[in-house]
């Protein structure tokens, strides 16, 4: 088998996971096929799917941010705050919380990068830290009431009697299109690539190591903001408690979806099958009907068990050769 072929099994297998999830859920439950159920995959996992975009692109570079759930927390209160108490249009409040989230993201890029700190470190207390702003702007939750969030939250794209769109479908939608140009037709996104298969020799090759990095930060940070925002104005609801354990079911998300933790090698479109998996386990379950979520979380984990141990073998076999 060529190695080119190879780095594409994560990806393949993900892809006939999800075939074959899909297909079972298809075959035991009638009407799971339907336009409608689809469709729900894209709504009901918006914020999750927009937040593991940003991921993607760091975990790529060999990164990995921890704080993409406090910063969602965060922008989904903050923004809820500024619109209701204070008299800020939606659109600057979001634009305000944006910038935040992206700031914070070059923020914890850049002391990873000057300081030689662990990632893991870095963004486990840019966790802690917006988690708690959220927190100290307010404990409860925050009703919108103004006309934008309303027909945010009330919109609709319909195509046929049962395809649906919501808004947060849409901001989900763009996110995945941005994501996928700047992974795989950016010079941005062959940087990240190549500065997680080996820094050093990025660095050697000239590449532009820490400010890339950075960059993939503030990406992470506006896009788990943009998660944070979706979710807002999907309810027109801000709350502090948003987003708890995001971040881990991102990292999941795009681990399934065959992109290696360790960085280097991943695909956007991977992140998709990842998201639609993720998707397809919570529908079958309500399908069901007789299994709780708490089985979502166990064929998960066992599913990122299994792409991990994928992932060691492919790693070691290629080293090898």
């Amino acid at each position: 088998m060529s190695p080119a072929l190879q780095r594409r099994i994560p990806l393949l297998a993900t892809a006939a996971v999800f075939v074959a999830l899909y297909a079972t859920a298809g075959f035991l439950y009638d009407g799971f096929f339907s336009a409608r159920v689809f469709s729900n995959l894209l709504i009901g996992y918006g914020m999750l799917g927009i937040a593991a975009v940003g991921l993607t692109l760091v975990i790529f570079s060999g990164g990995i941010d921890l704080s993409v759930g406090a910063v969602a927390g965060f922008a989904s209160i903050f923004t809820a705050s500024l619109v209701q108490n204070h008299g800020w249009h939606p659109l600057a409040a979001a634009a305000a919380a944006l910038a935040i989230g992206a700031g914070v993201g070059a923020a914890m890029g850049a002391l990873i990068h000057m300081f030689r700190q662990p990632a893991f470190l870095i963004t486990l207390a840019g966790m802690f830290l917006m988690r708690g702003l959220g927190f100290w702007i307010t404990t409860d939750q925050v009703s919108i009431q103004h006309p934008w969030t309303d027909a945010i939250g009330a919109f609709e794209l319909t195509f046929g009697s049962s395809f649906t769109l919501l808004a947060p479908s849409l901001m989900l939608l763009a996110a995945l299109f941005v994501g996928g140009v700047l992974a795989h037709y950016t010079r941005f996104g062959r940087n990240l690539l190549a500065i997680g298969g080996n820094e050093q020799s990025a660095l050697l090759m000239g590449l532009p190591v820490g400010s890339t990095k950075i960059v993939a930060y503030a990406v992470s940070g506006f896009c788990a903001a943009f998660a944070g925002l979706s979710a807002m104005f999907a309810t027109s609801t801000g709350n502090p408690s948003l987003a708890l354990g995001l971040e881990l079911d991102a990292i999941a998300v795009v681990v399934i979806g065959g992109t290696l933790l360790v960085g280097g090698r991943g695909h956007m479109f991977g992140t998709v099958l990842g998201l639609l998996i993720f998707g397809t386990i919570q529908s079958a379950l309500e399908f069901d009907g007789r299994l709780d979520s708490a089985w979502l979380k166990t064929v998960v984990g066992a599913l990122l068990l299994g792409f991990i141990l994928l992932q060691r073998f492919l790693v070691t076999r290629l080293a090898r050769r």
